[in-house]
């Protein structure tokens, strides 16, 4: 986030490259540079002759080349974009060619998504020397709420721990998938407004108290009778609350419980740090660590790997995920 940053600074006092080479497996910061490219180098009325947007599928690097080498009209630059340029992943090592003296008054963006050069090349080595090369990577999961807190801060809004990992576990480490629902409460709710577990339930319909953070919770509490709750609410509407997802998350949270009971140090303050949690959520870790010594955690962690296959339809084809959840709430909490 804070190259990010550098890089729009940069944009923003005209410090300008030739070429912005965006690539990487998260999606959202290349848009967010390459739009913000798009928006601000040139004036509205220069780029109706200097700015030109280009997509992968329909080009080839000759073409990008061709536009690329062109002079601005009445202009400082001129800017082309290609998008969506993973397409020319077979012939994208050409471009290292026009890298190596690129055209000074264009500013040339390309946006490699979901993919990256390879930095032993020729053309990573070049774009390095004469343009920007930046990589976007994805967020780890325990990564994604100190993210959407950071982009909140700036728009004047906070949001409570609980509220950011609902987010998560409802929408995974999609960040732009995240960013569209928090533009959406931003909307509706003013300035200054912490988001809550409510807003987030009303607005966007994740339920509070039958999700897959409320189930860990009250199993790492031995609530027997909140977790079939929330199972059997999951039974009821398998589509929002997939079986192989819930699985996933449980499986996280007993490695790391498995972790937690093997550490020598277990304050607050170190127990986040070697867990990679949210302080907010240490008490969960300890409590849970009082209600399942190491070795039925262990355990656990072998069933949850059994259920893994099972909600994957191996071996259990003509089992309802329903019923294959209720099992497995047997098997954890007996």
């Amino acid at each position: 986030m804070d190259e990010v940053k550098q890089l729009v600074t940069d944009i923003k006092n005209k410090k300008l490259k030739p070429i912005y080479f965006l690539m990487g497996e998260e999606a959202y910061y290349i848009d967010k540079i390459s739009d913000f490219i798009e928006k601000h180098v040139l004036a509205e009325e220069e780029r109706g002759f200097n700015q030109m947007v280009l997509y992968g599928r329909d080009v080839t690097i000759d073409d990008i080349v061709g536009n690329a080498k062109r002079y601005p009209m009445m202009a400082e630059y001129q800017v082309v974009i290609v998008k969506e340029a993973q397409d020319l992943s077979r012939s994208i090592e050409k471009l290292a060619k026009y890298a190596e003296n690129p055209q000074p008054t264009t500013v040339l963006v390309v946006n490699y998504k979901y993919k990256k050069i390879d930095k032993r090349k020729a053309l990573y080595k070049t774009l390095k020397k004469t343009g920007v090369v930046y990589e976007s990577k994805k967020l780890y999961e325990n990564q994604v709420a100190d993210w959407i807190r950071r982009v909140l801060s700036p728009k004047k809004y906070t949001i409570s721990p609980k509220a950011a990992q609902m987010l998560v576990e409802f929408l995974g480490t999609d960040l732009s998938k995240i960013n569209n629902e928090l533009e959406k409460l931003q909307i509706i709710l003013p300035k200054g407004t912490q988001i809550s577990p409510d807003h987030i339930e009303e607005n966007i319909g994740i339920s509070k108290d039958y999700n897959n953070f409320e189930l860990r919770k009250a199993i790492g509490e031995r609530n027997t009778i909140k977790a079939y709750k929330i199972v059997n609410y999951f039974a009821d509407n398998p589509k929002d609350n997939p079986m192989v997802v819930t699985v996933s998350l449980l499986f996280s949270f007993f490695s790391q419980l498995l972790h937690f009971h093997g550490l020598n140090d277990k304050s607050p303050r170190s127990v986040a740090s070697a867990l990679r949690v949210n302080p907010y959520f240490v008490n969960d870790y300890i409590t849970a660590a009082r209600n399942f010594p190491m070795r039925k955690v262990s355990a656990v962690v072998s069933t949850l790997r059994e259920f893994d296959v099972k909600s994957k339809g191996v071996g259990s084809n003509a089992v309802p995920q329903g019923d294959l959840l209720r099992e497995l709430m047997v098997k954890i909490l007996s």
